[in-house]
């Protein structure tokens, strides 16, 4: 049966991407950009994740919306990801606010899909999939498709299972033996865990496919209610007794819990850039199969300069790191360290656990642990970050789990 709507299915579906987030739990690294448009793995935007997945799984009618500080994600669209046939009827549209229907700026995400409603008229398309544009992942939207069609379902929610001690951050999923939604809760302080095991939770991954005279109607019917306008407070909720909810279990071959990460907080970032740097990764980017796309500067490869390894001369290293192009490495060393482009380090320091984003300048004998440097910022010689936390906390932003972050441009002394 399936094998009857593989081709021409993808092309009755329409992808909205919602990348209008003001990424407070992300603040300083959202204080000049979109949530989705902070870098990551090196090389990447966050919102290239969500866009390669759509690209890779066939899909090729994409509108992204946007509002919070889009300059660097409209220019990253714009330069990036040019690269549809509009002959062939492909596309990748940003769409900012147009208050169509109301004087009012996007009022969450179910209002941002109501207030496009527009686009769906035109495009008409049979099935709406909503991406959240601030994930880390790989799915294919083929399988969660054909799933949603082979269970009649109105709504799909990819789920996937989380540890119960994080599960407060997301919604939780209630589902029975057919994986039908029975209850769901969101962002609850006591988490429910599933029945199978008491330590985990299944959590919404904030993907939502719907056939789409259903979510036409449920985000009309939700702007006449007085709540807040999103899908996983208030429209998820309210369509569990009167239409049909799947629970697309986002599981390997084994029944495992795929990889995803929310990048939302400073230090669900920061584990999630020192995932990709590990011996094994447990997020691989290097698979051919399913490449992540963005956009790449014109810049000479990486270079790491090497000199005498007696006591008083420079040694340069390179650990279980990712080094981007255009970076010179001058007899410095870098150990579990992510590297964006055209980043220079001089001799004799070191960065350890980090994350050097794009044009950072490192003077001589800096020594940098567990931080992330946001871009532009020149670190002058003999300086030292993350290994006082107390001074750290006096000029740059530390999180819980002691991470030092430094803001893009931030003048250092």
């Amino acid at each position: 049966m399936v094998e009857q709507f593989d081709n021409n299915v993808f092309k009755k579906v329409l992808v909205i991407v919602l990348a209008g987030g003001q990424g407070e739990r992300l603040y300083p690294l959202t204080k000049d950009r979109a949530k989705p448009a902070v870098p990551f793995g090196g090389i990447y935007r966050i919102i290239d994740f969500a866009l390669s997945n759509c690209i890779n799984s066939g899909l090729r009618k994409v509108c992204v919306l946007t509002q919070y500080k889009s300059y660097s994600l409209d220019r990253h669209l714009r330069i990036g990801w040019n690269i549809f046939n509009n002959e062939l009827n492909e596309f990748i549209e940003n769409i900012p606010p147009q208050k169509r229907i109301s004087d009012m700026w996007y009022q969450g995400t179910a209002d941002a899909v109501y207030q496009n409603i527009y686009v769906l008229e035109r495009e008409r398309p049979e099935m709406v999939l909503i991406l959240a544009g601030d994930h880390i992942y790989k799915m294919d939207y083929g399988e969660l498709i054909k799933f949603h069609m082979v269970k009649k379902a109105d709504a799909t929610v990819p789920c996937i299972e989380v540890p119960i001690h994080e599960a407060s951050r997301f919604g939780i999923v209630s589902i029975d033996n057919e994986q039908q939604v029975l209850d769901f809760v969101e962002k609850p302080s006591s988490p429910k865990p599933t029945p199978t095991n008491p330590e985990k939770a299944l959590v919404s991954m904030g993907i939502y496919l719907f056939n789409t005279s259903v979510l036409v109607k449920r985000v009309i019917d939700n702007t006449k209610k007085d709540a807040v306008h999103d899908f996983g407070k208030n429209v998820i909720p309210s369509m569990i007794n009167n239409d049909r909810v799947s629970a697309f279990v986002f599981n390997d071959k084994d029944n495992k819990p795929k990889y995803w990460r929310d990048v939302g907080t400073l230090d669900a970032y920061w584990e999630a850039n020192m995932d990709l740097v590990q011996v094994v990764p447990v997020f691989n980017l290097y698979d051919k199969c399913w490449p992540i796309r963005t956009y790449h500067e014109q810049l000479p490869p990486a270079k790491t300069v090497f000199a005498e390894s007696f006591p008083g001369g420079r040694c340069g290293m390179v650990l279980n790191s990712l080094v981007s192009n255009g970076c010179i490495i001058s007899g410095a060393r870098i150990e579990g360290s992510v590297i964006s482009p055209d980043v220079r380090i001089d001799s004799h320091s070191e960065v350890i656990d980090s994350i050097i984003m794009e044009g950072v300048r490192i003077g001589k004998n800096v020594k940098i642990r567990k931080a992330i440097i946001d871009k532009s910022v020149t670190i002058p010689d003999g300086k030292q970050i993350g290994y006082n936390l107390e001074e750290d906390a006096k000029q740059f932003a530390v999180t819980k789990k002691d991470v030092v972050v430094v803001h893009k441009e931030q003048p250092l002394l």
